[in-house]
């Protein structure tokens, strides 16, 4: 039910931070803190957002170069 859903939702939430705390070590990008904070305006959420949806798709892209070049290396 919802209880369920709420704590799927904090498991992934918590995950995902610790994985983009895990890769911006040493890049300067304090995108991790900003996940974390609560937002006081709906521009600030929204800014968070787009840092975290972008930093997201800049992981998963280099994810699936890693895994084309493995699988070219295999063939």
């Amino acid at each position: 039910g919802a209880k369920w859903v709420h704590i799927a939702y904090e498991f992934a939430r918590y995950v995902m931070i610790e994985d983009m705390k895990k890769f911006s070590v040493g890049t300067c990008i304090p995108f991790a803190e900003a996940v974390t904070l609560r937002p006081e305006d709906m521009y600030i959420a929204k800014a968070r957002h787009r840092v975290g949806y972008n930093k997201l798709l800049q992981v998963l892209q280099n994810e699936d170069i890693v895994i084309q070049e493995y699988q070219k290396k295999a063939q």
